[in-house]
């Protein structure tokens, strides 16, 4: 499963992802996985999710992002969810380059849930994200 959120900066969705994080904590099978730029604004996870910050990390593309989940999974077999906050910011550009490629990645693995939250305006988000929303 994958489930985006858009939203133009300062819309919420950092506070919506936590929520999600937090609710998914209370049900999920496996482990739960929380990545983001750096730790502002995420206080507010449960400390029973595993936090996983990219800043320092050279990250400048949505390949990179993607081998970097490929490496959490391969080392953790017991992951469920996946979330991934401001992935624009994690990949240090708000292009969309390569961005398609990234989510049907994502979507071939089923073993694992997704929600990703993105800074842009719906009339922005080209059609392969819009689906998903």
């Amino acid at each position: 499963m994958l489930e985006i959120l858009i939203g133009k900066k300062g819309t919420g969705k950092t506070k919506a992802l936590i929520e999600k994080v937090n609710a998914a904590s209370t049900v999920a099978d496996g482990n739960i996985v929380f990545i983001c730029h750096d730790m502002s604004d995420t206080y507010n996870v449960k400390s029973q999710v595993r936090m996983c910050t990219t800043k320092g990390l050279g990250m400048k593309s949505f390949d990179d992002l993607l081998f970097y989940i490929n490496g959490l999974l391969a080392g953790n077999y017991d992951i469920t969810n996946i979330f991934i906050d401001g992935v624009f910011k994690i990949v240090g550009s708000d292009s969309l380059d390569g961005a398609e490629h990234f989510i049907n990645s994502i979507k071939k693995l089923s073993d694992v849930s997704f929600v990703i939250s993105m800074s842009m305006g719906a009339d922005e988000a080209p059609d392969y994200i819009k689906e998903l929303l």
